[in-house]
């Protein structure tokens, strides 16, 4: 779905809330157990992502800033993955939560062997709309994700314990080792969550 006058309500009121709930300062399990139904609530409407940070690109997938706190503790973005693309085995040092927004996609977790080689382990997850996973360096930190689709477009909301875009991650390649990464962002801009002139609120 595409929404060329989305309403920032749903992603306003879901960054107050996960705000409020990192300020209470939880141990990392707490705190993921009760941002996942937050998430869970923000993924189960489409309404709100405006078409410009849905939009994918022919070759790669994209990840689009759509909230990053003023702190950096957390970081809110959309991935949008064209036909048929995916990651490379990667990590991301920090816990993360990945809600499924559009369409549906496939991870598939990996272990770190002695010799820094990555192998496949564990059961491939599918995502569907609504559906949200978990992420943590102490809980499984490195898989590859893809588009379940080679024919349509997917879009899952990301949510970080830092400002994503600046953390510094590794890829694994098939021969082993790591190259070191820092993802930046696809768009140039950030939505203004504060904008309340589209809600029916502006004086």
């Amino acid at each position: 779905m595409t929404n060329a006058a989305a309403s920032a309500t749903p992603l306003r009121d879901f960054v107050v809330a996960l705000t409020d709930l990192i300020g209470l300062g939880l141990d990392e399990a707490a705190l993921l157990a009760r941002a996942r139904p937050l998430l869970e609530a923000l993924v189960a409407r489409d309404d709100w992502l405006p078409p410009e940070l849905a939009e994918p690109h022919p070759q790669f997938y994209r990840q689009y800033l759509l909230h990053a706190d003023a702190l950096e503790r957390f970081s809110v973005v959309s991935f949008v993955w064209g036909p048929g693309q995916h990651t490379p085995v990667h990590d991301h040092t920090v816990w993360g939560l990945i809600g499924m927004l559009r369409g549906e996609e496939v991870a598939q977790p990996y272990v770190l062997g002695a010799d820094g080689i990555a192998r496949p382990e564990g059961e491939v997850v599918r995502l569907l709309p609504g559906q949200v996973e978990a992420v943590s360096p102490s809980i499984g930190d490195v898989h590859k994700v893809s588009n379940a689709y080679t024919d349509a477009t997917s879009i899952s909301i990301h949510v970080y314990g830092a400002n994503i875009g600046a953390v510094r991650r590794s890829v694994f390649p098939p021969e082993g080792g790591r190259k070191l990464f820092i993802s930046g962002y696809s768009n140039a801009w950030v939505p203004n969550l504060w904008d309340r002139s589209k809600d029916g609120a502006a004086a």
